[in-house]
């Protein structure tokens, strides 16, 4: 008798104790579309599992085979590709492909879904948000992901484009970086494909910030803060010995002025106590060790507090600002032509 026909998205590892079926389901996290199961399945044993409530209905044509009440967030993905893509896995774009290759951090209920736009999108599951883009390159999806997404440049790229907010964008490409799921060059090959795109700049500054070494939204918000203001820019994640063989990294440091500057993400109670006692600190340390402090929430909603005690440091330790250098060197110029020296030297010529 001939075997039943095999139907797998993409390619995967046959177990030898499962059938077509199993495998099918174990990748799948125990869902299953009406299209995917007519080849493995007559359509008897398909309504009988329906009748007898081994599988139920999720969404048109697609069934979950496991017996659970609530669908999970991986489930909720499968059924927005299969719900999508008519029965076959379409495509899962921006953060949700960010989740599927192991993005920690980040809930949401809705399932970014990319198609092509003449593909219509036969009445998707409410949490599926469906965006309709041009041809998506082969070499931007992930085929051997589950469910297949964009790689991870593209989905960091379109996370910038359809976030709610530049933060909510800005914390998604920091984290990616944090947790090693994209590189900088593959961001920027997606960048260099789609140079219209909304927030295109942002995501391109921030993965730049996180490559370099900073490995938080709060630090990658310090660093723009330094630019806005004219600041040096720092190092981030700086390493030093800690004694007795230990390593400790630094959030950011001037090199050139021994300013450390370490931005505290910890929750406290009392978090407007908290601040003053360390702005205090920050006062006597500004003349003295010059390390700083700061919440991370500072550098958001205070942040001419920050630049202040940080050009405040960096002026202590020997920094000039631009504006000011600019004046001395106009006045050292014009000490200098109109030096006794210098009118001899005119006199003379």
């Amino acid at each position: 008798m001939a075997r039943a026909q095999r139907f797998h998205p993409v390619e995967i590892t046959p177990f030898d104790s499962f059938s077509d079926l199993d495998e099918l389901l174990f990748r799948q996290d125990g869902l299953i579309s009406r299209v995917q199961a007519l080849p493995l399945l007559s359509r008897s044993a398909i309504e009988h599992r329906l009748g007898t409530g081994r599988w139920r209905l999720v969404h048109r044509a697609v069934y979950l085979t496991a017996p659970v009440s609530d669908l999970s967030a991986a489930q909720r993905r499968w059924v927005a590709a299969l719900a999508v893509g008519d029965g076959r896995p379409a495509v899962l774009g921006g953060l949700s492909a960010l989740q599927v290759v192991g993005l920690r951090g980040f809930d949401s209920y809705g399932v970014h879904v990319v198609i092509p736009g003449r593909y219509r999108d036969h009445d998707p599951p409410p949490f599926a948000i469906v965006h309709r883009v041009g041809a998506v390159p082969a070499d931007e999806v992930h085929l051997a992901a589950a469910p297949p997404c964009t790689v991870a440049g593209r989905s960091v790229l379109d996370v910038g484009k359809w976030a709610a907010s530049e933060r909510q964008a800005a914390a998604v490409v920091a984290a990616s970086f944090q947790q090693r799921l994209v590189t900088l060059a593959e961001v920027e090959r997606a960048a260099s494909r789609q140079l219209r795109a909304r927030r295109r700049s942002l995501v391109l500054e921030v993965a730049r910030d996180a490559a370099g070494g900073a490995e938080s939204l709060p630090e990658v918000e310090f660093l723009r803060l330094c630019r806005r203001a004219r600041l040096p820019e720092p190092r981030c994640q700086v390493a030093r010995s800690a004694g007795g063989g230990r390593r400790r990294y630094l959030d950011a440091y001037f090199e050139d002025y021994g300013v450390h500057v370490e931005i505290d993400g910890r929750h406290h109670t009392e978090v407007q106590s908290w601040w003053a006692d360390m702005r205090r600190q920050n006062d006597l340390w500004i003349a003295g060790d010059r390390i700083l402090r700061f919440p991370s929430w500072t550098v958001r909603h205070h942040p001419a507090d920050v630049v202040g005690q940080v050009r405040a440091a960096l002026q202590a330790a020997g920094w000039t600002p631009r504006h000011q250098q600019a004046i001395v060197d106009v006045q050292t110029r014009h000490d200098l032509s109109t030096s006794p020296g210098s009118r001899k030297g005119s006199r003379a010529g």
